[in-house]
């Protein structure tokens, strides 16, 4: 995955279903504000904030987002740090409807989470990130 010169904006503006599209530009706002750093796509649908490198054991690596998002058809997806179940089960018992994958948390709209546990999960993922691949 590499960043691309796509603005985020004119991306979001193409997200066909008007939740989704609204929850978009929320979000955008809201990760700007948690991490500080200018939105930049990566691919042609993850919307992402700062970045870091990755190198694995097998001796795979790469770049990615610190901290992003994606408006999907069915979800918002939102990217943290793997094992968000085990990391963060109190504030996910806290978040509202939700969903959630190795790294991935799938809300259907921002309206029904509490916006302070998720800008919370956003901010502790993203500053553990850093830390572990600084740049």
């Amino acid at each position: 995955m590499q960043p691309t010169d796509v603005d985020p904006r004119e991306f979001i503006a193409t997200v066909d279903h008007a939740v989704r599209r609204a929850d978009a530009e929320r979000m955008l706002a809201i990760m700007g504000d948690v991490t500080g750093d200018e939105p930049v796509m990566w691919g042609p649908s993850i919307i992402g904030f700062g970045s870091y490198h990755y190198v694995y054991a097998s001796g795979l690596e790469g770049d990615a987002p610190a901290a992003g998002f994606s408006p999907r058809k069915a979800h918002l997806v939102v990217y943290l740090v793997g094992g968000i179940e085990e990391r963060y089960p109190e504030q996910l018992a806290q978040l509202g409807p939700h969903k959630v994958g190795k790294a991935c948390l799938y809300l259907k709209k921002l309206d029904d989470v509490d916006e302070d546990v998720l800008r919370y999960l956003i901010k502790d993922s993203y500053d553990f990130i850093k830390t572990e691949y600084p740049d």
